[in-house]
């Protein structure tokens, strides 16, 4: 199906038992796990096999997405499989190598102190920014199960913490909605402290999902009118 999509899709298979920080980043409970890299941010598409129909109707949609967020290029290629087809990877600035290095090796926090350096070096670094966010967002989840996240959430419905879990928890499973909805929703009744907590992690989130997400600009939108 890929290639019958002439260079509009590049597909890229990993061994997550030989990759297993893979495995942990991208929350994989079945395989196969697609997802989608759009304009470096991330899409989760679908877990285990499902009907060759589902999945032309999924790159559908997913070419759809990226039209809509100006990824409209192809690359050119053979019938044959060929390297040189493939884009030219550019080196990485040196404190990015250093993150996607830590991230490599699951070292989630020295991906975070790399990232840091570089947005010291350069505030506006909008990649360090958003890998910093997204290594934040793996860190934060490292060692909290499912169930264990969900439970504390229904058991405190009035914690900020228990909140904020179950809003990394839904956005890292693709519930983008889900997770802003909860996070603006608790705003809504929220102490001053509180707001200014979520509002910090809403925003570092959308930073995660992608600014030109159509869902960003929604619930951006809804957090602007709830704070004037």
């Amino acid at each position: 199906m890929v290639t019958e999509l002439a260079g509009a899709v590049i597909l890229v298979t990993v061994d997550v038992d030989a990759n297993p920080q893979f495995a942990v980043a991208f929350k994989v409970q079945s395989i196969p796990t697609v997802v989608a890299l759009i304009g470096g941010q991330i899409a989760p598409l679908f877990q285990g096999a499902i009907p060759e129909v589902e999945i032309r109707q999924v790159f559908d949609q997913l070419l759809q997405v990226a039209g809509e967020n100006g990824v409209t290029g192809r690359v050119v290629v053979s019938a044959e499989t060929d390297d040189e087809a493939l884009p030219v990877k550019e080196d990485l600035p040196p404190l990015h190598q250093e993150a996607f290095d830590a991230l490599e090796r699951a070292d989630y926090d020295g991906a975070i102190d790399a990232y840091d350096r570089a947005l010291l070096e350069n505030p506006n670094d909008q990649l360090a920014r958003e890998g910093r966010a997204q290594s934040r967002l793996v860190a934060r989840l490292q060692g909290k199960t499912l169930a264990e996240i969900r439970q504390a959430a229904a058991a405190d419905p009035s914690s900020v913490a228990a909140t904020l879990d179950v809003a990394d928890l839904d956005l890292s499973g693709g519930h983008v909605d889900d997770a802003f909805a909860r996070l603006l929703d608790f705003f809504v009744a929220a102490d001053p402290e509180s707001k200014n907590i979520v509002r910090e992690r809403l925003l570092e989130l959308v930073l995660v999902v992608g600014v030109a997400d159509p869902r960003v600009l929604s619930a951006r939108t809804r957090l602007a009118s709830l704070l004037y």
